[in-house]
């Protein structure tokens, strides 16, 4: 069994609980009311598109390949320093039993004065899981081609959007390129198998010319200098989700700061 099979399997049991201690119908009830207050929660493609770098800053406290990266990391602290830095968006991760992550740390940084786009990082294979999102805060949800059906992707973005959330659709190889039909908001290529977690940003540049054009394309994982982000930008792509290069330094932010730094100088060059 790979880590993606585990961690689909333990997500199956977790959504389970989670329903028994808050059931479905109350959840929802939430959300409709949150939802009926009209505010509605930024939108990451616009403001990928519109940004001069597209730095996606994700708070990342463990992986399960590697185990923790940063376990005193606070959500109400270092989300803040990301977009205080010069962060398009951010990624939180909420998954709690392989990452370390919780969906109090997107209502904590919102709390802390975030208020830039934050994408609900997880393994979403239920619906319930878009109005836990819902609830959070977040601006967009992830969903994974290698655990979800075609039919089963379609639907979870269709609620996704009545739920006036952006998704960002995620695909490894060629196998999954025809999810891509489904129209999401945004186009992800993770750079790392999620089977093994070997990473390889050749990825991204060797699936650009697969990607329709004039959309809004993200390249997650394995990205560690700025140069990377000016070659994959020249391709097309407009979001770059980078985490674990800044989540192992002493002060996160300031890491991300001098990367957008040598971006932006790299620019002007």
């Amino acid at each position: 069994m790979d880590i993606l099979d585990e961690i689909v399997r333990h997500k199956r049991l977790e959504v389970e609980h989670f329903k028994q201690e808050v059931p479905p119908a109350v959840l929802y009830e939430q959300v409709e009311r949150l939802m009926a207050a009209g505010k509605r929660p930024p939108s990451m493609r616009q403001a990928l598109l519109m940004s001069t770098t597209g730095v996606i800053a994700e708070f990342k406290r463990r992986s399960p390949s590697k185990g923790w990266i940063k376990e005193e990391g606070r959500a109400d602290v270092i989300p803040l320093q990301y977009q205080l830095a010069g962060a398009t968006a951010l990624s939180i991760l909420t998954d709690r039993h392989f990452f370390g992550g919780d969906d109090r740390f997107i209502r904590q940084a919102a709390d802390a004065g975030v208020c830039i786009p934050v994408l609900y990082k997880n393994f979403i294979i239920d619906e319930y899981q878009l109005f836990q999102a819902r609830l959070a805060g977040a601006s967009a949800v992830l969903l994974i081609a290698a655990d979800l059906s075609r039919n089963e992707c379609a639907a979870l973005l269709n609620r996704a959007h009545e739920l006036d959330m952006e998704v960002l659709l995620e695909m490894h190889g060629p196998e999954e390129i025809d999810y891509a039909d489904l129209g999401p908001d945004l186009y992800g290529i993770n750079n790392r198998h999620l089977g093994s977690f070997v990473t390889d940003v050749e990825h991204s540049f060797s699936m650009a010319e697969m990607l329709p054009d004039g959309e809004c394309w993200v390249s997650e994982s394995g990205i560690l200098q700025p140069d990377t982000v000016r070659q994959l930008r020249e391709v097309g792509f407009r979001g770059f989700l980078i985490g674990e290069c800044f989540m192992r330094t002493p002060q996160p932010g300031e890491a991300l700061r001098q990367f957008i730094l040598a971006l932006s100088n790299n620019k002007s060059e």
